[in-house]
């Protein structure tokens, strides 16, 4: 079959690499893709964000699956243009991303079904926000309640923390997304993520994930992207995801259901975990990135057919099936991110990586000029191994890292640090 994949990150690159890998694949394109990309596929220069455009692609093309990698296209209601035009489809409907294109609406499905998440409160101005939090004060969490590419969230541990991220949000820091602010109460824990697959009524787990959002190692500094994840993440024991999936994602997707939007996609759900019990941090209708990154690794060319199997509203008979083994990515970024960074410095080093199951550089932020790979992004390379364990997946990866030469960026050094 002919397959279509939407984005230009290294999630997007970790599942055409899988996707690739299935008898089932003849062809994959990825629109708009990247250096590391084309590679093993086909680029294409579309505007993913236009439904139309992107239905006639794959009309004269002979696309026979769709795949949105992205949040924005689901935003922008592009799965509902391509199921339209009866294109089998990976992704949810616009009125289904709204579980992650708007926090505010997430918090009223938690309320609806009596999913355990934070206490929180919204606005639209920056003064009753202000007042809120003086009447409460810190620790507190700040976040534009609209798509901020990751970054839209501010830790207010300090009263002066959480009434300048008030400013900040209210100030146009992350343009649109900013126009409501959702506060919610500061909880305690360890954070981890649960991936599911919905045909919009069946719940399919296929894996658990760390990220390390913040930019510095020992989780200090500020949030970005992600810069780095590793998979299966042991905070989440069977008991813990048991709980979560009873109490937190069926109920969510009975609600959409209920409502007459069922969740058809991936559901990326956030949780903070104490005392045994998992409650909500935050809603994602797409693969994470970097979360994708080592899911694939897992995962491998079993994927298409989970996909499709979720495409065709036939998950109820699915299973995923897991190597007993771990997955580590590492971020490398340019130098100054999540601020002010350089476009344009040459990557070298790549050539002699290995490629394979077990070791792949994952392409997100790059572009080739004059033969050369330059990073072209914030987050630019995904440095990914397997291993028997999460020890020695890490070594793999750092391995992998010192031997790309880069001076323009930089990683984290402690990627897996909470379960080692």
């Amino acid at each position: 079959m002919n397959i279509l994949i939407l984005g230009s990150g290294g999630r997007e690159h970790s599942l055409a690499w899988a996707i690739k890998q299935n008898p089932k694949c003849d062809r994959i394109i990825v629109a708009p893709g990247n250096a590391g990309i084309a590679q093993l596929a086909e680029c294409a220069d579309i505007n993913i964000l236009d439904g139309a455009a992107v239905v006639t692609f794959c009309e004269e093309n002979a696309v026979d699956f769709v795949v949105v990698g992205p949040e924005a296209p689901l935003a922008e209601g592009v799965a509902d243009a391509t199921r339209a035009a009866g294109l089998l489809t990976f992704g949810p409907s616009k009125a289904a991303a709204r579980l992650e294109a708007s926090k505010a609406f997430t918090k009223e499905i938690c309320d609806a079904c009596a999913a355990p998440t934070a206490g929180y409160a919204r606005f639209t101005d920056a003064a009753s926000a202000r007042d809120y939090v003086t009447k409460h004060g810190a620790p507190l969490v700040i976040k534009a309640d609209g798509l901020a590419a990751g970054k839209g969230v501010i830790m207010g541990m300090t009263l002066s923390e959480a009434l300048d991220g008030i400013d900040e949000i209210f100030g146009g820091a992350f343009g649109a997304a900013g126009a409501e602010v959702v506060i919610e109460e500061f909880m305690e824990g360890e954070e981890a993520s649960l991936f599911i697959l919905s045909d919009g009524v069946t719940c399919l787990p296929i894996g658990t994930a760390q990220d390390h959002k913040r930019v510095g190692d020992a989780d200090t500094g500020p949030n970005t992207g992600g810069m780095g994840a590793y998979s299966p993440a042991p905070v989440l024991s069977d008991a813990i995801l048991e709980q979560a999936m009873a109490q937190i994602v069926r109920p969510t997707v009975a609600e959409m259901a209920r409502r007459g939007t069922p969740f058809e996609g991936v559901l990326y759900a956030g949780f903070m975990i104490k005392d045994g019990q998992a409650r909500l941090v935050e809603y994602n209708v797409r693969f994470g990135d970097p979360e994708c990154q080592v899911l694939m690794m897992r995962l491998g060319a079993q994927i298409l057919d989970l996909l499709l199997a979720c495409a065709k509203g036939e998950l109820a008979g699915a299973q995923a099936n897991w190597a007993d083994d771990h997955a580590l990515s590492v971020v490398m970024a340019a130098n100054g991110y999540p601020g002010a960074y350089a476009k344009g410095s040459v990557i070298g080093g790549l050539k002699g990586l290995p490629e394979d199951s077990f070791n792949m550089v994952f392409h997100a932020g790059t572009a080739v000029q004059s033969g050369d790979i330059v990073a072209t992004g914030g987050r630019v390379l995904n440095v990914t191994a397997r291993g028997d364990s999460l020890q020695a997946a890490q070594a793999r990866a750092y391995a992998m890292v010192d031997a790309i030469d880069w001076p323009g960026g930089f990683c984290r050094r402690d990627i897996g640090w909470r379960a080692l």
